[in-house]
């Protein structure tokens, strides 16, 4: 398979090359990634660890969604091993600039992750000679996986998850995924359930785990004792003082409309209610506000600081929306009332904020389910649904409360994922006998 994959890939470089080459010289924003990428970025890009350190883990996330899944454990690694040599990489333009705001303080370096080209994977591991690799939740790349196991380098799968359509590809196309995952010395699934689709891959059994999801230990809850009206001032300027807040957080096209005719029925019976819409793709920032304007609604965006404040704010920012949260008297999370599988709701519900989804959480399908059961969730299906479920909540301080207990409960429940995951990074390191 693997050397199937890789002639393809010279095919298609020795026909694609001559096109690509103009696009990378020309795009500024691909010359230098690119380069990189390769193995080729400028001096000190890719630095190799200084010696005498500790052991050296390279860790490596997709994009902002994993990312923001690895802080915990990259803190609790620093904190824990703190001589360890940390590389943290990121495939993603954004993955990266969140990486270097969150990760950049536990970590000796933040990298862009490698093409999945053999002499780019080999140039990256031979320059950085971990002791150990860890992959978090996903981005599974043939040469770089192959290419960990002939170097003999332990390889953990961390934050595993599975939807049903992933499973049934993997299923599907075992002949290409099934080595790829073999190359992997642990997966750590996050639930049960993922465990046991790992198994009915054909995987050994003792190579799976379920330790757990990270994002539990993700953030962490606000303390009892924080001023929020200050914590509002200085996160939330732009929106006034006594504002009521609902916040609609990673939303995608097709949901805006909903949410903002919602706001317009709702803001007509709550004097006081504010609204945060944070899209998914800040790019999309003005579109929104001009959604807003056709319903005669007047917008700010965050970043637009001189901007007089006002009821309704754009979140035009990378990394900001977990903070955010705490202001929060109600959540809905947003790529879930369209098919794009939901976002993190742990963020909200960690600090005690009542949470509100649509049907499509297939990506965090667990965490849904459990969220409602324990009451610390509402599903909605509709505009409708979500100004009665949003009233409901707001309108009656007992059923706030009791959601917020449960929310914020099953986060506490559920801690320790870090600590789990640590025990056995650290056995893996101890059966390492240095750099490779």
């Amino acid at each position: 398979m693997i050397f199937v994959y890789n002639f393809l890939q010279i095919l298609f470089l020795a026909i694609g090359f001559p096109l690509l080459v103009p696009l990378v010289l020309i795009r500024r924003k691909y010359r230098g990634r690119i380069m990189t990428r390769l193995g080729f970025g400028p001096a000190g890009t890719i630095a190799a660890p200084p010696p005498g350190r500790g052991k050296i883990i390279w860790i490596h996330a997709l994009s902002v969604g994993e990312v923001t899944s690895a802080l915990p454990l990259v803190r609790g690694i620093r904190e824990n091993l703190p001589t360890a040599v940390i590389i943290f990489s990121a495939a993603t333009r954004t993955g990266m600039e969140v990486a270097e705001q969150y990760i950049r303080p536990f970590a000796d370096q933040v990298v862009p992750a490698p093409l999945d080209l053999l002499f780019a994977v080999n140039r990256y591991i031979r320059t950085i000679r971990p002791d150990l690799f860890i992959l978090v939740e996903s981005d599974f790349w043939p040469n770089w996986l192959n290419q960990l196991r002939k170097h003999n380098i332990p390889a953990m799968l961390v934050n595993g998850r599975m939807s049903d359509r992933s499973f049934r590809l993997y299923r599907r196309c075992g002949f290409f995924f099934k080595p790829m995952f073999r190359c992997l010395t642990l997966l750590s699934m996050q639930t049960a359930e993922g465990a046991a689709q790992m198994r009915q891959l054909g995987l050994p059994g003792p190579r799976i785990l379920s330790l757990g999801n990270l994002k539990y230990d993700t953030v962490p809850a606000a303390p009892e004792t924080e001023d929020r009206q200050e914590a509002r001032r200085q996160t939330a300027p732009n929106i006034i003082g006594d504002s009521i807040i609902w916040i609609c957080g990673s939303t995608h096209r097709g949901e805006e409309e909903i949410i903002l005719d919602a706001y317009a029925e709702l803001k007509t019976g709550i004097d006081r209610l504010a609204l945060i819409i944070a899209p998914r793709d800040i790019g999309r920032s003005r579109e929104i506000m001009h959604l807003a304007e056709t319903r005669g609604l007047r917008a700010g965006r965050r970043t637009a600081t001189s901007e007089r404040p006002g009821r309704l704010l754009i979140l035009d920012t990378i990394g900001e929306l977990a903070s955010f949260y705490r202001l929060a008297r109600v959540a809905f999370i947003g790529g879930s009332l369209v098919a794009r599988g939901g976002h993190n709701p742990l963020e909200a519900a960690a600090h005690g904020v009542p949470v509100l989804f649509g049907p499509h959480m297939e990506d965090f399908r667990e965490i849904a389910r459990d969220l409602v059961q324990c009451g610390g969730a509402i599903t909605v299906s509709s505009e409708a649904d979500l100004t009665r479920a949003v009233q409901r909540i707001l309108g009656d301080d007992r059923v706030r409360a009791s959601m917020a207990k449960a929310a914020a409960g099953l986060v506490a429940a559920n801690a320790g994922v870090v600590a789990r995951h640590l025990q056995e990074i650290e056995s893996l390191l101890g059966k390492t006998s240095g750099a490779p």
